[in-house]
């Protein structure tokens, strides 16, 4: 609605409608009081005093996530102006995972997750994951799954580690939990540094290409809250989706009495979907990030910003050295 002329910024702000149709028949129906376990109906009813958990199941519902994915695609471009790209695939729905093989390639081949319907680069568990989401279906039930984030050209030190709330990781990890159903968020390694030692854990550090780079990339291309140089590789699990065709026994909100919980509109499956909002809110981070870092009213600017800092860090830089590394 403004911000654009010719199809091009133009400093003022950029303002998106997505007009949500459904709203229209809201006020035609009847009050809707049977709790769904696992959506905010309950909590966000008895927080507002509502008597119509319409009033919640609404607002709280995951469409608003499309605008996210809207603005995220400014925020994207932005990010693609500075030779950063960010992309998302799925590793796992319900039981069946992508294999570690295939998600490493994706970081250097540069495969397109969408020519798979689960966004699933792993050809073989593609096929089993829409059989386990047509069997779910069957059944009147849901599944969810796990889904990665790849940000690569990041330069190194976006974020901070003076500001706790300047460190990007917690800002990528607060943005990705927002998304709806997700309940675990990991960056790097993860929950598997767990089972690590850490003279196998951390990242050894080599000269290449007159630059410090890492053997590894555990840490997830951050590390004290700033990025590092490597890729930022960001993980999220999203738990099955709460609103089951086969609902499941409740309680009514009014009456006190039991029920079935009520049954709305509801994917079986929406991991791929969330692994697309989880880019968005990755890039709308990464682009806040960026300004933050290197300013600047236009994208030249920018770039300008960015261009003497790498030459300045590069500057940095021993003048030589062993590039071999000791591993």
């Amino acid at each position: 609605l403004s911000g654009l002329r010719r199809q091009t910024t133009i400093g003022s702000p950029i303002c998106l409608l997505i007009p949500n149709r459904a709203c229209e028949k809201w006020d035609l129906l009847p009050p809707l009081t049977a709790i769904r376990p696992g959506h905010a109906d309950l909590a966000g009813a008895l927080k507002y005093g509502h008597r119509d958990l319409r009033n919640v199941l609404e607002r709280a519902s995951a469409r608003e996530t499309a605008l996210r994915v809207a603005v995220g695609t400014v925020a994207r471009l932005l990010c693609e102006e500075m030779d950063i790209r960010i992309i998302s695939h799925v590793t796992q729905i319900g039981h069946i995972k992508s294999s570690p093989a295939k998600k490493n390639a994706l970081r250097s081949t540069g495969d397109d997750p969408d020519e798979s319907p689960v966004r699933c680069i792993d050809k073989k568990a593609a096929v089993k994951m829409k059989k386990a989401i047509d069997e779910a279906k069957r059944r009147g039930d849901s599944l969810g799954g796990t889904f990665e984030v790849i940000a690569a050209g990041i330069p190194p030190g976006l974020g901070s580690y003076v500001h706790w709330d300047r460190k990007l990781d917690g800002l990528l990890a607060q943005a990705v939990m927002s998304i709806q159903a997700v309940k675990g968020v990991e960056i790097g390694l993860g929950f598997n540094y767990a089972e690590t030692s850490g003279s196998s854990a951390h990242d050894r550090i080599i000269r290449k290409d007159g630059f410090f780079r890492r053997l590894s990339n555990n840490a997830g291309g951050l590390e004290g809250g700033i990025t590092n140089g490597e890729p930022v590789i960001v993980r999220a699990v999203m738990k099955p989706i709460p609103t089951l065709q086969k609902a499941l026994p409740s309680i009514d909100f009014i009456t006190g009495e039991k029920t079935r919980a009520a049954v709305q509109r509801s994917d079986i499956c929406a991991v791929p979907a969330a692994s697309v909002v989880a880019e968005a809110v990755v890039a709308i981070e990464i682009a806040k990030a960026l300004q933050e870092k290197f300013g600047g009213d236009t994208i030249k600017e920018i770039k300008r910003n960015l261009r003497g800092y790498l030459k300045h860090i590069k500057k940095m830089m021993p003048a030589s050295g062993n590039t071999k590394s000791n591993a």
